[in-house]
């Protein structure tokens, strides 16, 4: 039986544009998928430059206006893979246009400009989905199964922290193709937006709603010479964000993220606390899920290290045989699966923008509270 073809059409071609279109099409070959998805289009501003990607990752056609790729009859879904400050206006016209929307976080520069981009998935009943991936790694996956199975009880605390050090030197410049994330107008803000927005959108997922958080930011280098202008211009974002916060739940937490942390390129780590268990991940070791149960007879209680690479853990089934593990564009793939599945089921598919905008509120919450210096609550409405 031939399967319904799903016409991609993609906004962007860095770093997540390769993610997302190897996802694209790896996915249909690991998974029994009831559409197919056809790279049919990528867009970018560059003719020359999304001509080279489209040949290398097998995209049929190009666009350099995002305008006309919306207006093509050919598109079923509108992907976007390109800087935050685009973010809104794409996904608002993709939903006005019929199309359904994929789109890279966070959501929205501000939890306002996200809010836009709810109103109008939901106004115009399309599916849509944000590429928070990390809630797709096996290992995280299945502690949502555990908490889900109420093996954990009562939670007491979570702590995450996502620790980087690329943006050390005073040397490095602002704006442009390739540092954008440090241009308070294209980015929305520094760490907060860009790397806590993944803890954040975890945390909830995992643990329930954030309620109130109190929080502080820095940014150690105050000036950057800017790649458009040629001047040396103010830095707007935060280098480093670290906050407390409650969940619905009664439970305490602590996040941290930087770009300041010399020795780390990408340390992303969670910890759960519970009446009857804990569990600790870490991204560096993301198939590995470090579990400990109290219930567990005395002698032998202790902090266990599971292998996550059975035909049992989630999404293992698809890939290799046991012991062998899968990494850090597999969850990808994964968001892909998924999303084609519920597409076909009628449902909708988490993370969708409205929870992607949840996550915007608590990162708006954040940098409020380190402007004002006290609690401040999450405003949802």
């Amino acid at each position: 039986m031939a399967k319904k073809i799903l016409n991609v059409g993609m906004v962007g071609y860095g770093f997540m544009g390769r993610t997302h279109s190897n996802a694209f099409l790896q996915a249909p070959r690991y998974f029994d998928l009831p559409y197919q998805p056809v790279l049919k289009a990528i867009c970018a501003r560059s003719a020359e430059r999304v001509k080279g990607f489209a040949e290398n990752w097998g995209y049929q056609t190009i666009e350099t206006d995002w305008r006309k790729l919306i207006e093509r009859k050919d598109i079923d879904l509108i992907d976007i893979a390109s800087p935050n400050n685009t973010h809104a206006e794409i996904a608002i016209a993709a939903a006005q246009a019929g199309k359904m929307v994929m789109c890279e976080k966070p959501l929205g520069r501000t939890a306002a400009e996200a809010r836009t981009m709810v109103a109008a998935v939901e106004s115009a009943g399309v599916p849509n989905m944000v590429w928070y991936n990390y809630r797709r790694v096996p290992a995280v996956t299945l502690i949502k199964k555990l908490l889900d199975e109420g093996r954990f009880g009562r939670i007491f605390h979570y702590r995450s922290k996502f620790l980087q050090d690329w943006t050390i030197s005073s040397d490095l410049p602002q704006g442009g193709e390739a540092l954008w994330r440090l241009d308070v107008d294209v980015a929305g803000s520094g760490v907060t937006g860009d790397l806590l927005a993944h803890n954040i959108d975890m945390a909830m997922w995992l643990n329930g709603p954030i309620t109130e958080v109190v929080a502080t930011t820095e940014t150690f280098i105050k000036e950057r010479k800017h790649n458009l202008t040629g001047k040396v211009e103010p830095v707007g974002i935060d280098d480093a964000s670290i906050f407390i916060c409650r969940f619905a739940n009664g439970s305490l937490a602590t996040f941290e993220a930087t770009r300041y942390a010399r020795g780390h390129k990408a340390l992303f780590t969670l910890e759960v606390n519970g009446e009857h268990a804990s569990a600790k991940w870490d991204l560096h070791d993301l198939h590995r899920l470090e579990f400990f149960d109290h219930r567990d007879e005395s002698q032998l209680r202790g902090w266990k290290s599971i292998h996550i690479t059975d035909s049992d853990h989630p999404y293992m089934k698809h890939w290799w045989v046991p012991g062998l593990q899968i990494g850090y564009e597999h969850t990808f793939v994964h968001q892909v699966a998924d999303f084609v599945e519920s597409l076909a089921a009628g449902k909708s598919c988490s993370p969708t923008f409205a929870d992607g905008l949840a996550t915007d509120c608590v990162t708006d919450a954040v940098l409020r509270s380190a402007k004002t210096r006290q609690w401040e609550k999450v405003l949802l409405g």
